[in-house]
């Protein structure tokens, strides 16, 4: 399976603080790919590079065979990379139904086309009998999937989940995993996930990568990654894996 996107030797500082220290992954195409690892050991700063918020001090991202390292935004967006963060901030006068033509019009010119695009994502989303609601009166778990709709409105092909399972109770959390891999498994979409429940960790992703101080100290399969003992004395604890 070839990779859709490649991230090569990228380094990313702040004042002299290493966020990133050469870190290299591939994910391949329609794959689901997890980076774990503790608070504060770079993993949305490596989102944040893919996604255009800023450029690698040095290496190279490469997204569908074009380098995209140190492109704006919107450009990115525009290729096929899309975004959820981790703190959810819907547009909260508007209904949910509008908050995804917002994304679904990126590609789309008429409003009615945008619309039925929107009114598909929605129902994945267990959202469109709440289409009609503004976003400020949502549940906690309605806005997380909200926030992926947002996302898949603006046609990915990668899509990068910035946890979107924090804060959710085990039957929201199992909820959240059946529609991703029913996303992945019908539509062939690409995700990378930052993810600290493991729960959801182990249900989706065929590989993991750790980070520790913004470098990787682990990556493979689940079953592989969760047992080495440089993972569990710096992230899971004996505890998470018994």
């Amino acid at each position: 399976m070839s990779a859709l996107i490649t991230v090569d030797n990228i380094s990313k500082r702040f004042r002299g603080l290493v966020a990133v220290d050469r870190l290299s992954f591939e994910v391949a195409q329609g794959s689901m790919f997890a980076v774990i690892g503790p608070n504060g050991a770079g993993k949305t700063t490596v989102f944040n590079m893919i996604a255009g918020v800023f450029a690698p001090d040095n290496g190279s991202i490469t997204f569908a065979g074009e380098r995209i390292d140190g492109l704006p935004l919107d450009r990115v967006c525009r290729r096929g990379v899309g975004r959820t963060f981790q703190i959810v901030r819907p547009f909260p006068a508007l209904t949910v139904e509008d908050n995804v033509i917002v994304g679904a019009l990126l590609h789309r010119s008429h409003v009615k086309d945008a619309q039925a695009h929107t009114r598909e994502i929605l129902r994945r989303l267990d959202l469109y009998d709440k289409r009609g609601q503004r976003a400020s009166a949502l549940t906690l778990p309605d806005r997380k999937r909200l926030e992926v709709a947002r996302a898949l409105a603006t046609d990915p092909r990668l899509l990068l989940l910035d946890e979107v399972m924090a804060g959710l109770r085990p039957t929201e959390t199992d909820r959240m995993v059946a529609i991703l891999k029913e996303l992945n498994r019908e539509t062939g979409l690409t995700i990378l996930l930052i993810e600290h429940v493991m729960r959801a960790v182990m249900a989706l992703a065929s590989r993991i990568l750790v980070l520790h101080h913004g470098a990787a100290i682990a990556e493979g399969e689940p079953s592989a990654v969760v047992r080495d003992p440089a993972v569990i004395h710096s992230y899971l604890g004996a505890e998470d894996i018994a």
